[in-house]
């Protein structure tokens, strides 16, 4: 007798069994597995992108969004949770978010977000991202170029929005410091990128963070001058991303979330921490 796995109650896409046993949130655990269990399936998320500072009177992109990366895997006592990169008020590049791993699943942070022309960092991949460009994703996806859709989303150029993925680019900025400007969203994926910012002596609103699957990103600074503009954090896997408050970009949301760029020698956002669950 044949059986069809389309109409038949007993089959499932989830191994029999399987349940979110652990969700660790720092390096620090220490994993027990119950004994007799010898391989866990594993999701882990890298840290968030910070957004990049610029000096005075310049706006600056959004960092990208942390890794995501699942699978089977042996079991460990020792787990790497990444953090977020911290965002400051001097200015350059953002710092890039940490890497997450347990056992053979690995997952790398966002890149921080870029200065000048150059655009929003790039979504994480299986290693960590240092520019507007993605890298190669842990499922063996292409490295994605700036405004390129990937796995891992490149930057925005200029003052355009993120590019989509699994893990998406930051916004851009635009450096015009006249008239009215916007600098560009974070990029919409799984888990988000953080917004660009803009710095006028017109009226100047900030990028919002990229929208997640499962939370929204910060809306980004609006206001007449340079001491607004700052761009809203991405929404991250567990959390929602910070708006920007004048000059200071949004934190990116937990699990992975980019931070927003910050306008006018302002603080940058900060990237939302990495996270890993663990089923068995």
């Amino acid at each position: 007798m044949s059986v069809s796995i389309y109409n038949n109650s007993s089959f499932t896409d989830s191994p029999y069994g399987l349940k979110l046993q652990q969700t660790i949130i720092a390096s620090s655990s220490s994993v027990v597995i119950p004994t007799g269990i010898n391989r866990v399936y594993a999701v882990v998320i890298g840290g968030g992108g910070a957004g990049a500072s610029n000096s005075a009177n310049n706006g600056a992109s959004g960092g990208g969004a942390g890794g995501y990366s699942a699978g089977w895997t042996y079991i460990t006592t020792s787990v790497t949770v990444g953090a977020g990169g911290t965002g400051t008020s001097t200015a350059g590049a953002g710092a890039a978010g940490g890497a997450s791993i347990y056992g053979m699943v690995f997952a790398g942070g966002g890149a921080g977000g870029q200065i000048s022309s150059t655009g929003g960092g790039g979504g994480g991949g299986a290693t960590t991202s240092s520019s507007v460009n993605s890298t190669i994703s842990y499922t063996g996806a292409p490295a994605a170029g700036q405004n390129v859709i990937g796995y891992g989303g490149g930057g925005g150029s200029g003052n355009n929005a993120g590019a989509a993925g699994v893990s998406s680019g930051g916004g851009g900025t635009s450096l015009t410091g006249t008239g009215t400007q916007t600098g560009g969203a974070g990029g919409r994926g799984l888990i988000a990128g953080g917004g660009g910012s803009v710095s006028t002596v017109g009226t100047g609103t900030g990028g919002a963070g990229g929208t997640g699957d499962f939370y929204a990103g910060g809306a980004g600074a609006t206001g007449t001058g340079i001491t607004f503009g700052a761009g809203g954090g991405g929404g991250g896997f567990t959390g929602a991303g910070s708006a920007g408050v004048n000059q200071i970009g949004g934190a990116g949301g937990s699990g992975g979330g980019g931070g927003g760029g910050a306008s006018n020698a302002g603080t940058a956002g900060s990237g939302g921490n990495g996270v890993v669950y663990l089923y068995y």
